[in-house]
């Protein structure tokens, strides 16, 4: 039996980890998709064409070692704004939200745009701040030398280019479950996210 699960947010909020873990706490399938925009972006930045790049994605391009880098998620942000790329990896993501046995999905426009009939969907969120030192630690852990304002003011430009955006904005469904994640724990904001589900379903 099919059952969506969908799960918005901006970067760093700590969607990508609930989204892991809520799947592997129902047995569903799980897709990450800013994978996708990530390896459309990391083609692009070899000179491929996007929209190009979006018709011809493979499984390799999803398993690259780069689509983690700050390169990949400078370079997806910019793809995601073009409407061709995104309607080009429509199909894909709503064919993996029906298959059999559940899915998870998460993004930014999963409630609103890819699976508006999704049967739980969560909105998955934190202030810039509690996100910049997120991504600043994950950061200096990789060995990067970015300072924290240089990465809040990274967090607060993707920000803006994600919500602003014409198609498809970055914003929660009308009928979303919202966790702002900013003073939870891992295991809180987990807890949190599949009591929300449970009630859905």
């Amino acid at each position: 039996m099919a059952f969506t699960i969908a799960i918005d947010g901006p970067a760093a909020a700590g969607k990508g980890t609930i989204s892991r873990a809520v799947a592997a706490h129902f047995g569903f399938a799980h897709l990450d998709t800013g994978l996708l925009y990530r390896a459309v972006g990391c083609r692009m930045l070899e000179g491929v064409a996007p929209l190009e790049a979006a018709q011809s994605l493979t499984k390799a391009d999803l398993e690259r070692g780069d689509l983690r880098g700050a390169a990949a998620a400078e370079a997806a942000s910019k793809v995601a704004t073009i409407p061709d790329v995104r309607e080009a990896l429509l199909d894909f993501q709503r064919a993996f939200a029906r298959r059999d046995g559940g899915a998870v999905l998460d993004g930014r426009d999963i409630g609103t745009v890819i699976c508006p009939e999704a049967e739980a969907k969560l909105f998955v969120t934190a202030s810039a701040e509690v996100r910049a030192r997120r991504r600043h630690a994950e950061l200096q852990a990789a060995g990067s030398a970015s300072s924290l304002a240089e990465v809040l003011a990274d967090v607060r430009e993707r920000d803006a280019r994600d919500s602003e955006r014409s198609t498809a904005p970055l914003r929660p469904a009308d009928d979303a479950v919202l966790i702002d994640t900013s003073q939870l724990d891992i295991e809180e904001a987990v807890a949190a996210a599949i009591a929300a589900i449970e009630a859905r379903r």
